[in-house]
């Protein structure tokens, strides 16, 4: 299986941006435990991270027809965002929306999720830990080889 993991502005900030809300390990802890995951359960993965939009808009595009499933957290492009929305929905592809901190529980703003709407999945609140359940996810319940692991 093929995964691409995508994550959106900010997130490369983890472990310096307010780590009582998102945690204090690392971008690239984050990067090195899906790594770790994926290699240990036979995923091959792709890991992409822009502040831009029109870029993440494209990366999900360039998931058409290489990809198997992909593994997003827009960041703040996920209560604004309808260009991600589209662009999740033209490559039809399972997606899953991560989200390290609890958003139903913050600000009224964060109550919008546009891309939930392209999602079989959603998981939040779960720190850096629910990018690893989102690969599991897909694996299990969307895996082109339909092998159950």
């Amino acid at each position: 299986m093929k995964i691409r993991v995508i994550n959106g502005p900010n997130i490369n900030m983890l472990g310096i941006r307010e780590p009582g809300i998102y945690g204090s390990e690392s971008y690239a802890t984050m990067l090195q435990n899906i790594k770790d995951y994926c290699a240990a359960n036979g995923v091959e993965v792709d890991l992409f991270q822009s502040n831009h939009e029109g870029d993440l808009v494209d990366i999900i595009q360039d998931c058409y027809g290489k990809f198997d499933g992909i593994v997003i957290n827009p960041g703040a492009y996920t209560h604004t965002s309808i260009a991600i929305l589209d662009a999740a929905k033209a490559v039809g592809l399972p997606v899953v929306e991560v989200h390290i901190s609890k958003v139903e529980e913050r600000e009224d703003f964060r109550q919008v999720s546009y891309i939930r709407h392209a999602c079989v999945k959603t998981i939040t609140g779960h720190g850096i830990a629910g990018y690893t359940e989102g690969i599991e996810y897909l694996l299990k319940n969307h895996n082109p080889d339909g092998a159950k692991k």
